[in-house]
């Protein structure tokens, strides 16, 4: 039988009064599950990417840029809205369509992360021009501070 010690070093330290040697590796509030099987995983699908090939090339590259703000994890929200606001505005039709299938065809996020930090390889559908800037971008080779996305004034700078 386990002692109270040694469960409490396999919960990480923490001692609970509530902990009892006996459910040391259930699933518990924290989610800690000892050796455990991994659960069901419910996959939800998502809706096939789509180009909108009769979408103004303005409204295209407003909608690029705040989809590039809004991402689903802070990383990327930061880079693509940075690089978003140094490469959009001088993009061509081709570029912002290779833009726009990369950063809303994935579904995860972390891929678009993995390809342009190039820590895994990127796939050749996402290959190109775009992609070459991104990698390129993302190697911050001028050592600029990249802590959080860019605001929102240089909007108005660009309608004067």
């Amino acid at each position: 039988m386990m002692s109270l010690m040694s469960a409490t070093r396999l919960i990480g330290g923490v001692c609970r009064a509530a902990i009892r040697p006996s459910v040391v590796g259930a699933v518990s509030a924290r989610g800690y599950r000892g050796d455990a099987p991994e659960p069901k995983m419910i996959e939800i699908p998502l809706p096939p990417w789509v180009e909108k090939a009769d979408e103004p090339i303005d409204i295209k590259r407003k909608r690029l840029l705040y989809e590039s703000r809004k991402r689903g994890m802070l990383e990327n929200c930061i880079l693509l809205s940075l690089f978003a606001k140094e490469y959009l505005n001088t993009m061509n039709a081709a570029q912002l369509l290779q833009y726009d299938r990369l950063i809303n065809e994935p579904s995860n996020d972390w891929d678009i992360y993995y390809w342009a930090t190039e820590t895994m390889p990127t796939p050749e559908v996402y290959q190109g021009e775009v992609m070459d800037l991104l990698r390129e971008f993302t190697k911050n080779r001028h050592h600029e501070q990249r802590l959080d996305a860019p605001n929102l004034e240089y909007l108005d700078e660009e309608k004067k």
